[in-house]
């Protein structure tokens, strides 16, 4: 099996696939139950779905894969009465429920009156990786028809743009395989205690492209690259050496003294406004050098003030 082989592998009737490591609702009525935490999980066919849903399923969640969205208040209630045996709901939400796709701001609204907690986590991908897995396992976009891949492709971008707009979580698999995907579900979902928020730090090249699933992006070229010293070509940003040369440039310490400062600023309005986790991209030439040295400086900031930080190097190795 190839690392995006195993990304989705959803029912062939389209029915709803209801899984879970915990105790089915009982349907008792309880007016003092609490209100399980819900997570809807969304995004593009082949971005890895069912891998999202299973790794919440080995988590403890409750899930419930092609749910029709008018129905996710339904099942919270149903959750609600359990006797606190399915505290954590994950619902998939996918093209195969298009046509319910207009009830779901109403479903969203009704949770919110009723001050359920959740999220919604975005799964995304590039046109070129999900072509390639569509053509991997020799089966048809959902939305193609008689038409090619890629027109399915971009029919489902269209559909899911308002959705993926409103996400709390985009995750952006186009270079991640299986294991990589569940190791980022584990680092934002793991564990009992929630934190106020997480961060991503990821450092890239430009050369290579925009991470897509950036909320921030810092870009490191203004400072002199090592690439130009010979000692320091090999090396990448993790050297000592290589982060001090960029950290004794002119401008350096004060950039990264006043992004951080910054950063207090957007971290602080991201709580205020529900928003848990932020993706902030680092970008240098090839992503070798600065982008790294400054990556993982700005991620020792975040966590020093408390924020849950996980450090990710996107093209170091690739030149």
């Amino acid at each position: 099996m190839t690392t995006h082989d195993a990304y989705e592998h959803e029912n062939e009737d389209g029915a709803p696939d209801m899984s879970t490591g915990t105790t089915e609702p009982d349907g008792e009525n309880n007016a003092d139950a609490a209100i399980p935490e819900l997570v809807i999980i969304s995004g593009m066919s082949g971005a890895g779905r069912s891998t999202a849903a299973k790794c919440l399923e080995d988590l403890g969640w409750f899930v419930v894969d092609n749910l029709p969205p008018a129905l996710i208040p339904t099942m919270v209630e149903l959750g609600a009465r359990s006797q606190g045996n399915v505290a954590r709901i994950a619902v998939v939400v996918d093209v195969r429920g298009r046509q319910f796709f207009d009830n779901l701001r109403d479903s969203l609204a009704d949770l919110d009156a009723k001050q359920v907690t959740r999220r919604i986590v975005f799964l995304e991908s590039s046109d070129e990786a999900l072509v390639r897995r569509f053509e991997s396992v020799r089966r048809p976009h959902p939305l193609q028809g008689d038409g090619r891949i890629v027109d399915g492709i971009a029919a489902e971008r269209d559909l899911l743009r308002e959705l993926r707009g409103d996400a709390d979580l985009v995750i952006d698999t186009s270079s991640l395989n299986v294991h990589e995907l569940r190791a980022k579900m584990d680092a934002q979902f793991a564990g009992d205690e929630e934190p106020e928020l997480r961060a991503t730090v990821m450092s890239f090249g430009f050369k290579y492209g925009l991470p897509v699933d950036a909320d921030l992006v810092v870009d490191m070229r203004f400072l002199p690259n090592p690439h130009w010293v010979p000692e320091l070509r090999p090396f990448t940003g993790l050297n000592e050496e290589v982060a001090n040369y960029v950290y004794n440039q002119p401008g350096a310490k004060e950039f990264l003294d006043r992004y951080t400062e910054l950063l207090q600023l957007i971290a602080a309005g991201y709580r205020r406004e529900g928003k848990r986790y932020v993706t902030i991209a680092v970008g240098c030439t090839g992503g070798k050098h600065r982008s790294v040295a400054t990556a993982e400086k700005l991620a020792a900031r975040l966590a020093s003030e408390g924020v849950e930080t996980v450090v990710v190097h996107r093209d170091m190795g690739r030149e």
